[in-house]
């Protein structure tokens, strides 16, 4: 069914498998819950629009009990991380338009004007890196890597801010920019490594 329509009344959805009501109701609840349709009280539930944010919103809670169940999780994640925001700075250095890296010099404008806000500064840095993540024009990067983001911002966000390290934070943030605008996939790649690297000892 196209996102948008409506599903098929309880009644044909009993006839057409051969099921009870109850089943049904059930069955509709668990696609309501992984958010596949949505139930409406007084109307019939409609298609929700699937997307790869959807997906990966659906596990969030499986993930806090991931990173939550010993301190190696918070570890494999640094590590998946590291290695994919690596991959996707070399795609933003070789795809980058003018425009990409003119909001990307606004998004660390922003977050340099955000020092001593610690809850601004992170959103700022979050959007930063979420913005190199949209130049790959692929909505699965893009929502993996706004996943990525906010696992470690809600259960573990002392690894995306701690206090006095601002400054560095937004030099490394202005080198990766201009490197991303010269074009250097090597460079712009080390700088990411540095910079995510960067946070280990602390």
């Amino acid at each position: 069914l196209p996102a948008g329509s409506y599903m098929p009344s309880e009644r044909a959805l009993m006839e057409r498998f051969s099921v009870g009501r109850p089943a049904v109701r059930e069955a509709l609840q668990h696609l309501h819950t992984t958010g596949l349709i949505t139930i409406s009280h007084g109307e019939r539930s409609r298609v929700n629009a699937l997307s790869a944010g959807m997906v990966l919103a659906s596990v969030d809670d499986m993930a806090r009990i991931v990173l939550s169940s010993g301190p190696e999780q918070v570890e494999h994640l640094k590590q998946a991380r590291r290695m994919f925001e690596c991959g996707l700075v070399r795609v933003a250095a070789e795809n980058a338009t003018a425009q990409d890296v003119r909001d990307l010099r606004e998004l660390v404008g922003e977050q340099r004007a955000r020092i001593g806000e610690a809850e601004a500064f992170v959103a700022a840095d979050l959007a930063f890196h979420g913005r190199i993540a949209q130049i790959s024009a692929n909505p699965i990067l893009a929502a993996t890597s706004h996943a990525m983001l906010s696992w470690l911002l809600r259960y573990h966000g002392v690894l995306l801010h701690w206090s006095g390290k601002e400054k560095i934070t937004l030099q490394e943030h202005d080198q990766i920019v201009d490197l991303i605008a010269a074009r250097d996939a090597g460079g712009a790649v080390a700088a990411m490594q540095a910079h995510l690297d960067r946070s280990n000892p602390l």
